[in-house]
């Protein structure tokens, strides 16, 4: 049965955050144009039973082992008949009103294929959180940030983003997408297996020539570090690989040539800082990534060929021109308002 709005909450062993956050969740999604799915990457804990027990009117779907965000939201969403996709995180909070503003906006504007609320922290609920806050842009060297919070600083909410404006990426802890745009795009990529698949997804949606918001008259908080935390050596590791992933899949050949040397160096630049600090497991982090792209490289250009069969070359905007990691370092610009660079 088809519904305007789908929310779909992607579980592994979740199940303290589901006793703890579906409540505010049912309380606040209107049910004449919602429903609530829980797609659970094989839990090991009481997170079935748990939801069979008490919330038979939530859709399970259920998977035979743990795929990771990107596959199991890819394998989850094609058996879900529905106009816009909310694809939400076990450890987020929403807030009141926080589905019609998104929803009016997208419904106003069919060129919008992806948005996302204002993210706040859960534990400390006057700052954004570190995986959404603002929105998400991107710098030409592949390394994302967002207005609220750029590489590890984080700004206090003074609703200096209280704004509605166009983005490059909305954070897959609480992402509302179109979906037929969503089909379109060949969905989200399985191998990236967790973090910025979502960013990778949303650039294959402006390439595609849709648009990707910002709505700060939605908010909703994030506890953050929920699959790993955000010291986790392997957390790291997945996102250097990916970064690598998604700035291979979706810059053209001309591109690569003048940013992807300058990358490697400025990942080289990261490795030994971690290896000065006495972080050898963080190094080796870095280093085990770039060999795992080496390694994906073939499959890599199989990928960007198959997508690129789909896109007339779209000229893709929000992308901040210089490097983000030298802005903050030497500029000292730590915030977004620093920045010579606005969102429009």
């Amino acid at each position: 049965m088809s519904t305007k709005v789908a929310i779909v909450i992607l579980n592994w062993n979740g199940c303290s955050y589901l006793e703890r956050y579906l409540p505010p969740l049912l309380k606040y999604s209107p049910p004449e144009i919602s429903k609530i799915y829980v797609a659970d990457n094989h839990s090991t804990d009481s997170s079935v039973e748990f939801l069979e027990t008490n919330y038979p009117e939530i859709g399970l779907i259920r998977f035979p082992c743990n795929y990771g965000f990107a596959k199991g939201y890819a394998l989850a969403l094609p058996q879900i008949q529905a106009k816009y996709y909310v694809l939400l995180n076990s450890d987020v909070e929403v807030t009141e009103n926080w589905l019609g503003p998104i929803i009016d906006m997208m419904d106003r504007n069919e060129e919008i294929a992806a948005a996302m609320p204002k993210m706040l922290s859960f534990h400390d609920r006057d700052k954004f959180e570190y995986a959404g806050a603002g929105g998400g842009f991107i710098d030409r060297y592949g390394y994302p940030f967002c207005r609220g919070r750029i590489l590890t600083k984080i700004e206090i909410d003074k609703g200096q983003y209280n704004d509605t404006c166009e983005i490059f990426w909305a954070s897959g802890a609480c992402m509302f997408l179109r979906s037929e745009a969503y089909s379109r795009t060949g969905g989200l990529d399985g191998d990236f297996f967790a973090h910025m698949e979502e960013i990778d997804l949303c650039w294959r949606l402006k390439r595609l020539g849709y648009k990707i918001y910002f709505c700060g008259e939605s908010k909703v908080y994030h506890v953050g570090g929920g699959t790993l935390p955000n010291d986790n050596p392997r957390k790291l590791y997945y996102n250097y690989r990916n970064s690598l992933f998604l700035l291979f899949k979706n810059i053209t050949t001309v591109q690569f040539l003048t940013v992807f040397l300058p990358r490697m160096l400025l990942d080289g630049i990261s490795a030994l800082a971690y290896l000065a600090q006495g972080k050898g497991h963080f190094f080796m982090s870095v280093v085990r990534a770039h060999l795992r792209f080496y390694i994906n490289l073939w499959m890599l250009v199989n990928k960007r060929r198959i997508f690129n069969r789909i896109i007339d070359k779209k000229q893709v905007q929000q992308v901040y021109p210089g490097s983000i990691v030298f802005s903050f370092f030497i500029k000292g610009n730590k915030r977004f308002d620093q920045l010579d660079f606005t969102c429009k």
